[in-house]
């Protein structure tokens, strides 16, 4: 019997496999199609202190091996996720979940962590420095290592919750970044998120989404998102949940080897939206078949030797 626990700050669960945050809403529409229980956990839709209604369509498009979105971070604002999804979400799904939090600058990050730090169902407050599809902020809080030193300062000061970085791959050295969210306290480490990209209509021959450049996900990044999980492993002492073109039980694997302690799955979702169901039913059956007892004893193995 192979064993599929994993520990994020100390949280035991059940998988690492965690649906990521824009691509399982609040975890309703696929608990209508299975029992979403049998997930690690998930993080849920990035949420603003204030509503927002995203950025103008057309925002999404597809790629040969993915997919580019410019959604914006639509969401229906701080307080209604906490006074109507979070009571609605322990209907359908029993265990803590991660919350993803998106601030135009760090008195939101700090109202946001406040706020959800002091929610019983958030296990993980997940602080998205990364998006490239907002004006206000976004993925510029991300690029600097200045200015996610002191984001995780002042959202330290305000919770005892751990607090994971999202970061952007949109970056020249992502391990200064993350050695600098470690050096600001951060507990842990998402990475990660998209990348940027864009597509062309031949026949009107314009940019295909209203915002022009995009965030690109899927199989195609997998790659890059790898190699940065492993760079930051060996820079870093926190843990890190590693995301980025996972679609199947062998990329969680590969993504652990290469020093994830947990793995998001997200485009995947929104392709097929059993995926995460299917890589938590196929991992033991994988383990098995490359010798893995446990994967808490796998984590970072592509660094040895």
């Amino acid at each position: 019997m192979v064993d599929t626990k994993v520990t994020l700050s100390g949280w035991e669960l059940d998988n690492p496999v965690i649906p990521a945050s824009g691509t399982f809403g609040y975890g309703k529409e696929f608990a209508e199609l299975y029992d979403i229980n049998i997930l690690g956990t998930f993080s849920f839709k990035g949420t603003t202190v204030e509503p927002r209604f995203g950025n103008p369509t057309p925002r999404i498009a597809e790629c040969p091996a993915g997919i580019i979105n410019s959604i914006g971070l639509q969401n229906p604002g701080m307080e209604h996720v906490i006074s109507e999804e979070l009571p609605e979400m322990k209907k359908y799904f029993g265990k803590k979940v991660i919350a993803n939090l998106g601030g135009a600058n760090i008195d939101e990050y700090a109202r946001l962590a406040e706020a959800f730090g002091k929610e019983e169902q958030v296990g993980i407050l997940e602080i998205n420095v990364s998006c490239p599809n907002v004006k206000d902020g976004g993925m510029a809080h991300g690029t600097s290592c200045e200015n996610v030193y002191n984001i995780v300062k002042r959202l330290k000061s305000v919770t005892e919750k751990p607090v994971y970085m999202k970061l952007t791959p949109n970056v020249t050295d992502i391990v200064s970044v993350a050695k600098a969210c470690e050096d600001g306290g951060a507990d842990g480490i998402s990475l990660i998120n998209t990348m940027t990209g864009m597509r062309v209509d031949l026949k009107s021959k314009k940019p295909v989404v209203a915002n022009k450049i995009a965030g690109y996900s899927g199989k195609g990044v997998f790659p890059v998102a790898l190699r940065m999980v492993y760079q930051v492993y060996e820079a870093v002492k926190i843990p890190i949940i590693g995301m980025g073109g996972v679609s199947c039980a062998e990329d969680v694997v590969e993504m652990m080897l290469a020093g994830a302690s947990a793995v998001g799955v997200g485009t995947a979702n929104l392709i097929n939206p059993y995926a995460s169901k299917e890589i938590v039913e196929a991992l033991p059956a994988v383990m098995e078949k490359y010798g893995i007892n446990s994967l808490k004893d796998i984590i970072g193995g592509a660094h040895n030797g």
